[in-house]
């Protein structure tokens, strides 16, 4: 049972790949370092979004180089990272492909077919049984969706590679180890039923000769980084949108409203449930119900580039206009103005709108009031999806723009009425490593334990 008091996390995520060091003595994140994800290849085809993942390894190196040197008697890392996207890889780790990322859509290019886009065929050769054993999560972003991309235009390696996800490749190849990875990880591909690989749906798909990461319990370490003569274990990586969920400490009866760059609705449960949202696997063998990609953060950019636009053109781009956007949408009164975030494909529409725009209405206050009003409305309609009988107690808001925005939570709550809190960690995802990091030494049986130990902790210091 590893004892260290140190450990290192890392979250590699979309807009940064961050790392911090895990004190587990006096329950802190600290040393926190950032470097921005590598931009994504210019040139390629409409749709696509590739990646030079000697890149992703270059940054990794350079956040676990100053971590390393911050604590160099680390017991091992932990990690967790966005989730979707593919990179083919051998069985050390060697890339046999960029980095496909989760941001790619060529899933909706027309198939050959002429029987609709390369998605719309995926999705045709899937039963609705499979389609439900896979959590409902069938969309243009995960593994799965590439490789069939990828069979269908005869692009797959002649020999079997490992379909690995963004974080079991890096650990794989810092390692060089076989690829492997946590439950949370593995979404999009996992039999819900038997917690395996859906090995059907791959042989339906004509993936059968495709190699998928070892299925690993969160204690056990991938393999094993060499550094400063010391052999560190990696432990399996997890998904960071649970792992988020989990630095928020959700709990059973709390309805989960993560807002930040994107967004999701979740409910935690005990037994598999499935409806019409997705489910995914969550830590202690439980699940989460959620609906993921709700419009927020990158739609709501959209509407500030648009006002950033001439400023910037006049060589006086916008410092940071949040300040004002807030006080002007707070001061600013409801209008029969309508924006419709749904600038992307989103559960809750793909075609963006604003409407009703008069002369007296359309200020940038009443712009963003709208927008806020409008994500409210969304939120309202994605928790009654979850629960139509409202199975939640309480509500606990975490990510940058619930944090940070009153107005929109007041909004939210005024269609949602009910007790809640506000996660008061700013660092979700490294607050979630460092409960998974109580788990994995033993200094915790489960989650839930490592969570409560933690709230305890925090209540001492207030």
């Amino acid at each position: 049972m590893v004892r260290d008091r140190y450990l290192i996390a890392l979250d590699l995520g979309t807009a940064f790949i961050k790392g911090a060091v895990i004190d587990l003595d006096r329950l802190c994140v600290e040393h926190i370092r950032r470097v921005p994800f590598p931009e994504p290849i210019v040139g390629l085809p409409p749709l696509w979004c590739e990646i030079d993942p000697a890149r992703v390894l270059t940054a990794v190196r350079d956040v676990l180089q100053a971590l390393l040197a911050s604590a160099p008697d680390c017991g091992g890392i932990v990690m967790c990272g966005q989730m979707g996207g593919l990179v083919l890889c051998t069985e050390s780790g060697a890339a046999l492909s960029n980095y496909i990322s989760w941001r790619d859509q060529r899933l909706l290019q027309p198939h050959p077919s002429g029987q609709g886009a390369y998605f719309e065929v995926l999705r045709q050769r899937l039963r609705a049984d499979e389609r439900r054993q896979l959590g409902n999560e069938v969309r243009p972003g995960l593994p799965v969706s590439f490789l069939f991309w990828l069979a269908e235009q005869k692009r797959l390696p002649a020999e079997a590679a490992y379909a690995a996800t963004l974080t079991d490749f890096v650990l794989a190849h810092l390692c060089g180890a076989a690829p492997a990875l946590e439950l949370t990880q593995a979404v999009g591909a996992l039999n819900l039923e038997t917690l395996d690989w859906h090995y059907g749906v791959f042989a339906r798909l004509g993936l059968a000769r495709v190699r998928w990461p070892a299925l690993k319990d969160l204690r056990e370490p991938v393999g094993f980084l060499e550094a400063g003569g010391r052999a560190l274990p990696c432990y399996a990586p997890v998904g960071d949108h649970q792992c988020a969920l989990a630095g928020a400490g959700l709990d059973y009866g709390e309805l989960s409203l993560n807002i930040s760059t994107g967004s999701q609705a979740s409910l935690l449960t005990p037994g598999l449930e499935t409806g019409d949202y997705q489910t995914r696997p969550y830590f202690d063998r439980r699940y989460l119900n959620t609906i993921t990609h709700i419009p927020a953060g990158r739609a709501l950019n959209v509407l500030l580039a648009l006002l950033d636009e001439l400023p910037t053109a006049q060589g006086r781009p916008l410092d940071d206009p949040w300040a004002y956007l807030q006080q002007a949408a707070a001061a600013a009164s409801d209008t029969d103005l309508g924006v419709d975030l749904a600038f992307f494909p989103s559960p809750v529409g793909e075609r963006g709108a604003i409407t009703n725009i008069s002369e007296d209405n359309l200020s940038v206050g009443q712009l963003f009031r709208a927008a806020f009003r409008g994500m409210a409305a969304n939120y309202q309609a994605c928790a009654l999806r979850l629960s139509p009988t409202r199975a939640w107690q309480s509500m606990v808001f975490s990510g940058g723009l619930a944090q940070k925005l009153d107005l929109l939570r007041d909004l939210i709550v005024a269609e949602l009425p009910g007790p809640y809190r506000v996660c008061a960690e700013t660092e979700d995802t490294l607050a979630g490593l460092l409960a998974l990091a109580l788990v994995i030494t033993g200094r915790a049986p489960t989650l839930p334990a490592a969570t409560q130990r933690l709230r305890q902790h925090a209540q001492s210091l207030i």
